[in-house]
C-alpha cells in the first residue's frame, strides 16, 4: 500500500506469531531482495482499541507512529476485514480506533480520503525528546551542522521532528544534511528532520528525512509537525495544505480542542505471498 508515495508492506499479524520482526523488516522492506517499503506494518488485536499498529522501519527499528500508515491500516481494515470477516465492531463502522506506541489513534472516512486525529502536539522538549534545558517550546533554536547553522523547531506527534525552513526545499541537500540532523546528540531518540518552504499563509512545500528510512515520497507525521511548527513560526494559518514530492495532505491544528487533524488519501498496490 502507499499513501503519497510513502510506501508499506502491511501483514495481518492477528493469527500468526511473527518471529525476529526486525530482521524480517529489513527483509520485506528490501527493494531488491524482498517487496520493497519504507515501513512494515503489522496489524494485530488489541484489548484498548478496536485493532493495534506496530510499525517497523526499513532498518529494522520500530517507531511509536506514522500518520500516512495509519490511514493505510484502516483502509486495510475496511477493505478486508470488517467486510470479508464481516465483524461489526461498533455502531458507526465509518470510525476505527487503532492502539500505537504513540497511544490511541482515531480514524474516520471521508469520503475517498481518511482523516486522521493525530492528538495534542507536544512541545515539551523532555518529552519530545530533546536535549535542550528549558521548559518553553523549542522555536528557531540555533544549530550547527558542518558548515551551515539551521534554526530548527521542534515538535513531537507520537514522535519526535525537528522543522527547518530553507528557500527552495526541491533544490536543497536534504540526504546530505537530513541524516546528520537525525543522528545528532541534541535528539536522544534520534529524529524526523522537515524542511519546509512557504507558498503563502495556507500552503507549504515540504521535504522529509525519516528517522530509520531516509528521504521519503511523503511523511504524515511529519507534515502534521510541520504545520504546527510553521503557525508557531508564525508563517502560516493553523489550517494548512503541505506539498509533499508526492501530493497533499490538508493539516488542521484545531483551535477547539488543540488536537491535529490530517486528511489524505491511502491507496491498495497489490496483494501477494511470500515466502519467510
Amino acid at each position: 500500500m502507499h499513501s503519497l508515495g510513502n510506501d508499506f508492506v502491511v501483514l495481518d499479524g492477528r493469527s500468526d506469531n511473527l518471529k525476529k520482526l526486525r530482521q524480517l523488516a529489513v527483509k520485506l522492506c528490501d527493494r531488491r531482495f524482498g517487496i520493497g517499503a519504507d515501513q512494515l506494518l503489522i496489524l494485530g488485536d488489541s484489548k484498548k482499541a478496536d485493532f493495534r499498529m506496530r510499525i517497523l522501519n526499513a532498518d529494522g527499528s520500530e517507531v511509536e507512529m506514522c500518520g500516512n500508515g495509519v490511514r493505510c491500516l484502516g483502509k486495510f481494515i475496511w477493505d478486508n476485514i470488517i467486510k470479508s470477516e464481516n465483524l461489526i465492531i461498533k455502531k458507526n463502522l465509518n470510525f476505527l480506533s487503532i492502539e500505537t506506541l504513540a497511544g490511541i489513534i482515531y480514524l474516520q472516512k471521508s469520503g475517498r480520503l481518511t482523516k486522521v486525529n493525530m492528538g495534542e502536539p507536544i512541545l515539551g522538549p523532555e518529552k519530545i525528546p530533546v536535549r535542550i534545558s528549558q521548559q518553553s517550546a523549542i522555536v528557531n533554536y540555533p544549530l550547527k551542522i558542518k558548515d551551515k547553522t539551521f534554526k530548527i523547531t521542534c515538535v513531537s506527534v507520537g514522535n519526535p521532528h525537528a522543522v527547518i525552513v530553507v528557500k527552495d526545499a526541491a533544490s536543497f541537500p536534504v540526504q546530505l544534511y537530513g541524516p546528520m540532523i537525525e543522528n545528532h546528540k541534541l535528539f536522544p531518540n534520534r529524529t524526523n528532520v522537515e524542511f519546509i518552504q512557504k507558498i503563502n499563509r495556507r500552503n507549504i512545500k515540504m521535504r522529509v528525512w525519516e528517522r530509520g528510512a531516509g528521504e521519503t515520497m511523503a511523511c504524515g507525521t511529519g507534515a502534521a509537525a510541520s504545520a504546527v511548527a510553521s503557525a508557531l513560526m508564525g508563517l502560516t494559518t493553523r489550517i494548512v495544505t503541505i506539498h509533499l514530492p508526492g501530493g497533499r495532505l490538508l493539516i488542521n491544528w484545531s483551535e477547539k480542542d488543540n488536537h491535529v487533524y490530517m486528511t489524505g488519501d491511502a491507496v491498495k498496490v497489490f496483494e501477494g505471498v511470500i515466502e519467510i
